[in-house]
């Protein structure tokens, strides 16, 4: 049931992306709305449904409440992201921040956190797994941004009041952006495993939909900005950041579904009539 579901939420996510570039002005505000409000339906959803209420709420604490929080610092005081201020075209504000900016970072957050602990399960030290998990968890959610921002910023939905420095061909977004992003997301992912428990701390088959969403706005966001939307500079940015999780999982994911005895001969020689008969 966990699966069902979340294979028809991330179907309806999927298509209601696929019809992002085909619109404009207010169409495309309310359905950027409409979108995030999805994602984070659906990544709150399986983690009520595959994982329980416990982890369900500390992924609502510590990312749409840690998310609300950091974005209310950020707009009156410019810490940790430099100054910027939205545009009324996202929907309600408090405090200065569209409500649907933490749903935002919720819905990235879910599927960043389940792919770090499928890449650094069942090797190493237990503190070596923890801290490659926060840094991939952390660097999966944060790369994001290099693709989100650029895109936000060429729709007029925020504008940064002194966007120097900035990365090469990303003009109007300050470096300080991307490092208060990574900040952010080492406390939250830091903070997600003791609130939610031992549950957070495993992956099976009901969070392939998690997975998939994460490959899918890897590929569709490089995809979306290098052809559809005219920003090949982001599309060269997000692709290489968001690279050093999706790319691991992508490979994992491919070996996982391999034959069993494909993978085994790949450590050990073929032995004629001995793993023929097995």
């Amino acid at each position: 049931m966990t699966r069902r579901i979340s294979w028809t939420l991330l179907a309806v996510l999927v298509l209601a992306q696929i019809c992002y570039p085909l619109t404009t002005g207010a169409t495309r505000a309310g359905l950027t709305v409409a979108t995030v409000v999805l994602g984070w339906l659906l990544s709150v959803g399986h983690a009520l449904l595959s994982r329980g209420p416990r982890v369900a709420a500390a992924l609502v604490a510590v990312a749409t409440g840690g998310g609300f929080a950091i974005e209310a610092i950020g707009v009156a005081t410019g810490v940790p992201f430099g100054s910027y201020d939205y545009s009324g075209e996202l929907g309600p504000k408090l405090a200065g921040v569209p409500l649907i900016i933490p749903l935002a970072w919720t819905w990235m957050a879910w599927p960043a956190w389940l792919a770090a602990v499928r890449l650094t399960g069942g090797s190493g030290t237990p503190a070596g797994r923890w801290v490659g998990r926060i840094a991939l968890a952390a660097v999966g959610l944060a790369a994001w941004d290099l693709f989100l921002d650029p895109q936000m910023v060429a729709e007029g939905y925020w504008v940064w009041r002194d966007a120097t420095p900035a990365l090469p061909g990303l003009a109007g977004i300050p470096v300080s952006n991307y490092l208060g992003w990574l900040l952010f997301a080492v406390l939250l992912m830091s903070a997600l495993r003791p609130l939610a428990g031992p549950a957070a701390e495993h992956t099976d088959r009901r969070d392939h939909p998690m997975l998939a969403l994460y490959l899918w706005t890897y590929f569709s966001s490089i995809l979306a900005h290098a052809v559809f939307l005219d920003l090949p500079a982001s599309a060269l940015w997000g692709a290489a950041g968001m690279a050093v999780t999706a790319v691991p999982l992508a490979v994992t994911l491919l070996r996982a579904r391999r034959p069993h005895h494909a993978r085994r001969d790949d450590h050990q020689p073929h032995r004629p009539g001995v793993d023929a008969t097995r």
